[in-house]
């Protein structure tokens, strides 16, 4: 076991702006804020909207607005919807991830697939490695070429070094997408070295997405992504148990917010859900409950 830092210099949250944001965001942002201002990290505000067709400005615009009601701060990325289009947008990095995904390409690193999603979903996996489609092909999507018995290392915020396998669901995951556009994945992994994060937050839902990433900048050669620190953090559930998702719309703060609800009305809800022994009134008592619960 290794020790965890006692300080780190950046950490972000990373909504997607194709839906409302709903409390189980807002869960996440609250450790995120309250680990950040524990160990004098920086909070970047990061918005990945490359899913171009479900993309949408009232979306956009909700971020900001929920963020501002329930005071959860940020240092640093754009204040509001227009100052994102025009400096923040990934469309302005896209150079950085063609490089990454041109390195794949000169490596042997990718083949293209042609899978549609009932295939796969008939199929189970591509067969796409064995064909040999030419990498320019208009239809095809990019995959990684995985080696699932490679060793993955995680450093866990519990000071733990976590060494696995990728999971099976993420063999051969897409890096770039039919529509010529990265995917999330190889966008995630660049945009974190970017920018500096050195202290990722995010759901236990995406522990195999933290896996395929790590092993996506083993491939590219990312040596700054070995000193990234990660902590997955339990999800709210619908009372069927499934995730909380954004067309929950009883969940969202615009809903909330619509019904009259303030602030502290939200993190008392979210207090509840959580089970948590005090009730939260804001986002700072919201962190420090949940990291004293999860400790």
């Amino acid at each position: 076991m290794t020790s965890i830092p006692t300080h780190f210099n950046k950490t972000r949250i990373a909504p997607t702006p194709s839906g409302f944001l709903h409390v189980g965001n807002i869960l996440s942002f609250a450790v995120t804020a309250g680990l950040a201002r524990k160990h004098g990290a920086k909070i970047l505000l990061r918005i990945d909207d490359l899913d171009r067709a479900r993309v949408n400005r009232e979306y956009l615009t909700d971020i900001f607005d929920t963020l501002r009601f329930l005071e959860i701060p940020w240092d640093e990325g754009p204040q509001d919807a227009d100052d994102f289009e025009t400096r923040f947008s990934q469309i302005h990095r896209m150079h950085l991830y063609n490089e990454a995904l041109d390195q794949l390409a000169a490596g042997g690193f990718v083949f293209a697939c042609t899978c549609s999603r009932k295939q796969m979903s008939e199929i189970g996996s591509c067969t796409c490695s064995d064909k040999q489609i030419p990498l320019n092909n208009p239809e095809a999507s990019w995959r990684l070429c995985t080696n699932n018995a490679a060793t993955l290392q995680v450093k866990s915020y519990n000071g733990k070094i976590i060494r696995t396998q990728l999971p099976a669901e993420m063999e051969n995951f897409v890096v770039k997408k039919k529509d010529g556009f990265p995917a999330y994945q190889l966008t995630s992994v660049i945009d974190d070295l970017f920018y500096g994060v050195d202290l990722i937050v995010r759901g236990e839902d995406l522990w195999a997405s933290t896996l395929a990433q790590i092993q996506l900048a083993a491939v590219l050669d990312k040596q700054d992504s070995n000193d990234i620190v990660f902590y997955h953090h339990p999800l709210l559930l619908e009372k069927d148990g499934k995730k909380l998702s954004k067309s929950a719309g009883s969940t969202s703060i615009r809903y909330l917010r619509q019904e009259g609800k303030s602030a502290e009305d939200v993190f008392m809800l979210i207090s509840d859900l959580c089970s948590l022994p005090e009730k939260a009134g804001n986002w700072q008592e919201l962190g420090a409950s949940i990291l004293r619960k999860l400790s």
